[in-house]
């Protein structure tokens, strides 16, 4: 038999011979009905890649830091990028595997990407294009173009031009025209440029019984299918925060949550279910892991900003696949950061190390040697050909009626009895495993702890014998 043909073979249940002694059971009921993901949750979670795009007065003025100068904010005359070109960036982002993405339209300095009406600190105040341009519609445009889904940062908590930040202002007086201020650029962001498949809200926002504005009424009516980063955890469409900025989700993660992110943005710390996850939580929040792609320690503003001279900091490929394999491998969806140079286009060095994680991810997927799609099984079998040895595995769940895999085991049979190769908590929308290689010819993956009435649904299961290089 050949290696192709292998690929897709499948062995369920009595196909499997000389199966051990296997034990598997459904987990109790908890009394309630189970959290379960909207399908824009699904839909969102089959993109498993997305970039966030920063662009800002600083990249122009590379001396401001809007944190540290509080009362200063650069002339939008600094604004005036020679060559921006939106289609660059989605081009870019495209190549990386990236299925959406997600543009800073407006940033902490409070310049605008848009010809906003709410104040004159905007691109129509620039020099670029004569004051006519619109990088969020052309931003937009591209992602349209390329079959790239669009989303805007939004943050509502900050805006060092009208001296605002975490949230605070000292005058009462300033703090209600600011809260129009938000009002006014959220209606224009949500009505003036179609659907939006994903809303990043930067630190939660303030609700109304915290001073801020109605944003949970806005976001129902003008954007109600979009996706919403750090949201109220009770709507059908939130995510929660990863807790870091290195993209690195626990080992053992949910997409279920007690309390996400409080629709301010904040909790207590008390509940570890707020960046794991729980698998009886009351909310389905699925988790958005995010990373600059230039080293946080290091670079400008801990990477998320264009600065000169910083090449050297740019991460490589290999470091975005382990990322990837931090996140998407442990049930999360991996959001890498995108700066943009003061020419308007991803430097050069970025787009090279994008490029090569994109074909670091093809050459993932082209290690493959046995794959099976699923269904309600709880355990399937894969034979590899003679002299191949897998060294990574993967495992989806179908996540339509909820998480439902607790525990999973993956063994490997060596003719005469079957191995434990790994013992793991946690299936969701995908989980890779890496192990050291064996000399077995089959592998077979049990589904040991499941909740719910009948067998564990699963989506597929596959073995790589994959070498980063």
């Amino acid at each position: 038999m050949t290696r192709k043909e292998f690929i897709g073979a499948t062995f369920v249940a009595v196909a499997c011979s000389a199966l051990p002694s296997i034990s598997t059971f459904a987990a109790e009921a908890t009394g309630r009905a189970l959290a379960v993901p909207s399908a824009r949750h699904l839909e969102w979670a089959d993109c498993e890649i997305g970039v966030i795009i920063h662009q800002d007065v600083q990249v122009y003025e590379p001396s401001y830091e809007w944190y540290k100068q509080m009362g200063y904010t650069p002339d939008p005359s600094v604004f005036n990028p020679s060559s921006l070109d939106t289609d660059q960036w989605i081009e870019t982002a495209k190549a990386a595997g990236a299925k959406y993405a997600v543009l800073v339209a407006k940033h902490c300095s409070g310049f605008s990407l848009w010809p906003t009406k709410a104040h004159d600190y905007s691109v129509a105040s620039s020099p670029w294009k004569g004051g006519k341009g619109d990088v969020v519609a052309d931003f937009i445009a591209s992602c349209r173009k390329f079959g790239i889904k669009p989303g805007i940062y939004a943050s509502t908590g900050a805006n060092a031009r009208l001296m605002v930040a975490s949230n605070k202002i000292s005058d009462t007086a300033k703090w209600s025209a600011y809260l129009d201020v938000v009002k006014t650029q959220l209606t224009e962001l949500w009505t003036n440029y179609g659907e939006l498949f994903e809303i990043w809200f930067d630190g939660g926002n303030l609700p109304p019984d915290k001073g801020g504005r109605e944003i949970e009424d806005l976001l129902l009516r003008l954007q109600p299918n979009a996706i919403v980063f750090q949201g109220n955890p009770a709507r059908m469409t939130s995510l929660r925060w990863c807790g870091n900025e290195d993209a690195r989700m626990p080992e053992v993660s949910w997409n279920r949550s007690n309390i996400g992110t409080d629709s301010d943005g904040t909790n207590d710390g008390s509940d570890p279910s707020t960046y794991a996850g729980d698998f009886d939580g009351k909310f389905w929040v699925p988790a958005e892991a995010d990373t600059p792609n230039r080293e946080r320690k290091h670079a400008f503003q801990s990477g998320w900003m264009w600065h000169p001279d910083e090449d050297a900091y740019v991460y490589p490929a290999e470091t975005l696949l382990e990322k990837y394999f931090m996140s998407v491998g442990r049930g999360a969806n991996l959001l890498v950061g995108m700066v943009i140079d003061d020419r308007g286009l991803v430097p050069d060095a970025d787009v090279r190390e994008f490029r090569r994680f994109g074909e670091l991810l093809k050459k993932l997927e082209a290690s493959r040697v046995a794959y099976t799609k699923g269904g309600a099984h709880d355990y399937l079998c894969l034979d590899v050909p003679e002299g191949v040895h897998p060294n990574l595995v993967s495992v989806r769940e179908d996540l339509r009626k909820g998480e439902r895999v607790k525990t999973w085991d993956l063994w490997g049979y060596d003719g005469t009895k079957w191995h434990t190769i790994c013992h793991e908590t946690g299936m969701g929308h995908r989980r890779f495993v890496s192990f050291h290689p064996r000399d077995y010819r089959r592998y077979m993956l049990v589904a040991r702890d499941h909740r719910g009435e009948g067998a564990a649904e699963i989506v597929d299961f596959a073995l790589y014998d994959f070498r980063m290089r």
